[in-house]
């Protein structure tokens, strides 16, 4: 069972393809984060998606939100994959060592070594005040995650 609203978000601290790591507990008391779970870079899909969050940055950004991609996918790809889409200015995180141990944790590892498509929405405080699941080949409408995030009232 993956991560509910109202719980905790796990803590996790993942490199990413601007070569930093990210934690997710540095963006307590400052930003709003959405955690968007993809199965794999260079996929029709989760391409699209990331595109997507991509040309919302700036209504995130108004909203004091900081998207995370994360995939199980080695640095090196993200980086490769981030220049495909034609640059992508938030951050697409590494969950590949240990191999989607972030995954795990929310609970959206999948047996074939993958995660779900999964968006958690996490507050300023910590919480987790959107979590859903989507069918791997369902692309996420972030029309319902701008709702979550503005009945936040940030």
């Amino acid at each position: 069972m993956s991560v509910q609203a109202g719980e905790t978000a796990p803590d996790f601290e993942l490199p990413g393809h601007r070569g930093a790591k990210v934690r997710l507990s540095s963006f307590a008391g400052q930003k709003n984060v959405v955690i968007a779970f993809h199965p794999l870079a260079f996929t029709p899909v989760c391409a699209t998606q990331m595109q997507n969050y991509e040309k919302d940055k700036s209504w995130f950004d108004e909203h004091d939100t900081h998207v995370l991609g994360l995939s199980v996918d080695a640095v090196p790809a993200k980086v490769e994959w981030a220049k495909m889409l034609g640059g992508i200015n938030f951050d697409l995180l590494s969950d590949f060592h240990p191999h989607g141990g972030v995954a795990e944790a929310y609970g959206v590892l999948r047996d074939g070594g993958i995660s779900e498509r999964a968006i958690f929405v996490v507050d300023k405080s910590g919480k987790v005040v959107f979590a859903k699941v989507y069918d791997i080949p369902t692309l996420p409408d972030n029309a319902e995650v701008r709702q979550a995030i503005q009945a936040l009232g940030s």
